[in-house]
């Protein structure tokens, strides 16, 4: 995969000269963020200032509504609508969503290797920081598979306009572009072709991303043969039908000084059939995208070490490709996992959590972390639930829970914690093994799932993150929201970790 291509992002207190868009605001009180010196050339070129022009226009005030202004000068402005509170009311995660669609119409012009601004008239550094991730992640697009030379990026750097360009807010940026780049490389695996992307090109991928981290992470990569003789047994049932098999790839940060363990896992089914209990063709076109939360830990992990957190983090990607074939895994076999655990499948589509299984009982039982996250596109259930833009958050303990979601709030990425039944547990019980993947029929599916992988954690601080329905967008691109992957879960993982880290 080659490196995600990102524009370079600066901060000024004005508008550079040789800037070919300025993205501003427009709310309840007209223009905001547009500096005298760019208003001063539109009432020369045209005879009215920014927010005479936007009104004779019709622009909107909608929340995430753009109008593109005709060009002045050397500048062309886009207006996004900051809705009915006032531009010193956004939140942070609205400030994100106004740059990303800023920066989206920005891309969509016929632009080449353009310098833009950005410019709320904000400039507290958390504002600044999310305008910078929104403006950078709303000019994402996935390089097209194609015989041609690829299209050159219409937009080459971003200058977010501050009033304040101290330590902070130059900080502020510098962490934005990190934590981009992270979700980028998500959404590039993502959206990369299931027969380009499969185990072990991608553990071939993460090899090199992880390599190329400010500081040192360490990775090992089992291969098949590795698996067999380690007893990895649900990884290799799950990827025992596909003529490309399994790998686990684990990676280790280990900064000088560190005092908190962080162990994060990740569902990495490179392509879902369905494996016997086949899916229906409408159900598998997306299920590329079904290595989302491998995906997610190995970017959260590298950005972690870009920043140089203080705190150690051990990460894991169980990859695996489910398919139909004479060798695969059907459901009632029994798969023996890392330790020992038996396990009698229930069906071969809930392949998911046999092979977090194996990665979660070797980081709880020989990593002894401190806490345990594992992010998973795991359960039709949770988007049922919740929809396709809110993950679904469970966990051991309250504690746990609660630095999550505060760790997701600040982040500006939507979960909602759901509880593992009380009777769950015993939807796992088995006669022929020591317990069973699942229940047959009947609702509450995520938490059965969650009640499942909650077995392999050995009573570690733990939480799981079900992505299904936000880490794949198969609809409009919205914010800086892409569509198809969107690197859901990237930046509440960092944003934990740099609390943990103290």
């Amino acid at each position: 995969m080659p490196a995600p291509r990102l524009p370079q992002a600066t901060l000024a207190r004005a508008v550079p000269r040789s800037t070919a868009v300025l993205i501003a605001g427009f709310g309840p009180a007209g223009v905001v963020g547009v500096p005298d010196q760019v208003a001063t050339g539109y009432k020369k070129t045209f005879g009215v200032r920014p927010d005479e022009m936007a009104r004779s226009m019709g622009a909107s005030a909608k929340s995430l509504a753009t109008t593109v202004l005709p060009p002045s000068a050397r500048t062309t402005l886009v207006l996004v609508g900051l809705g009915d509170k006032p531009v010193d009311q956004l939140t942070d995660e609205e400030l994100r969503a106004a740059a990303g669609a800023g920066a989206r119409a920005a891309s969509g012009m016929e632009l080449s290797d353009a310098a833009i601004a950005v410019g709320f008239g904000r400039s507290e550094p958390g504002a600044v920081r999310a305008i910078t991730e929104g403006a950078l992640l709303g000019t994402y697009s996935f390089r097209a598979v194609t015989t041609g030379d690829p299209a050159e990026p219409g937009i080459g750097s971003i200058t977010v306009i501050s009033r304040s360009t101290g330590k902070q807010q130059l900080a502020a940026v510098e962490a934005a572009e990190v934590v981009a780049a992270a979700v980028v490389a998500n959404r590039d695996w993502v959206n990369q072709p299931a027969n380009l992307l499969y185990p072990e090109t991608f553990a071939d991928d993460v090899r090199g991303y992880a390599g190329d981290a400010r500081h040192k992470i360490s990775v090992e990569v089992l291969d098949a043969a590795a698996l067999t003789k380690g007893g990895y047994g649900g990884i290799l049932a799950v990827g025992g039908g596909s003529a490309k098999p399994p790998r686990l790839v684990r990676l280790s940060y280990a900064p000088r000084g560190a005092k908190f363990h962080l162990a994060l896992v990740g569902k990495g089914i490179t392509f879902d059939s369905g494996g016997l209990d086949i899916k229906t063709p409408q159900g598998m076109y997306t299920m590329k995208s079904d290595m989302s939360g491998a995906a997610a830990v190995f970017a959260a992990t590298r950005a972690i070490a870009d920043l140089g957190f203080k705190i150690k983090v051990t990460t894991y990607g169980a990859l695996a490709e489910n398919m139909p074939s004479g060798s695969a895994w059907r459901p009632s076999d029994v798969l023996t996992t890392y330790g020992g655990k038996t396990v009698e499948n229930i069906n071969s589509d809930a392949e998911g959590r046999i092979v977090m299984a194996d990665a979660l009982a070797r980081a709880s039982a020989e990593d002894e972390p401190d806490l345990i996250i594992d992010v998973a596109t795991l359960t039709g259930a949770a988007v049922v639930a919740l929809g396709e833009r809110t993950g679904a958050l469970f966990s051991n303990t309250e504690e746990t829970a609660g630095k999550v979601l505060a760790a997701a709030a600040a982040a500006g990425e939507r979960f909602w914690q759901l509880p593992i039944a009380e009777e769950a547990r015993g939807f796992l019980d088995s006669e022929v093994a020591d317990l069973r993947s699942g229940k047959t029929g009947g609702g509450g599916g995520a938490s059965t799932a969650a009640a499942f992988l909650r077995e392999f954690v050995a009573g570690v601080p733990w939480a799981h993150l079900d992505v299904a329905g936000p880490a794949f967008n198969n609809n409009s691109p919205y914010g800086y929201v892409s569509s198809g992957g969107t690197g859901m879960a990237v930046r509440t993982l960092v944003t934990l970790a740099e609390t943990l880290a103290g």
